[in-house]
């Protein structure tokens, strides 16, 4: 019986800590601000030109020019990329690097 008493007591409390008071006082939370593209500094800006034979894509980073990739009308698109930041471009076909990290088994199920 006093098993039962002491479980009764128990769930009483709990559920007395459990009520939540709210203040009369309370605001509405202001939207949040409107964020503009241009000013994010972690989203690169992108501007593509279409021309005839092919369509050219501009890549910058806070403004400055990192990466082109080309596309011709036919054939594969390639990518100059600006590696050393010294506005020096080199031909690249793919962005793969050719680094592979290796890989290892622990363990197996």
């Amino acid at each position: 019986m006093r098993l039962i008493a002491l479980l009764f007591l128990a769930c009483l409390s709990t559920a007395a800590y459990a009520e939540e008071v709210k203040p009369s006082d309370l605001k509405p939370v202001p939207p949040p601000p409107a964020l503009d593209p241009s000013e994010s500094p972690d989203e690169p800006q992108v501007t593509i030109t279409k021309q005839t034979e092919q369509t050219v894509e501009e890549y910058r980073s806070h403004g400055k020019l990192y990466m082109i990739k080309v596309t011709p009308k036919h054939g594969k698109p390639y990518y100059l990329i600006d590696d050393r930041g010294d506005g020096k471009f080199a031909r690249q076909e793919s962005l793969d690097s050719g680094l592979r990290v290796p890989q290892w088994v622990i363990y197996k199920f």
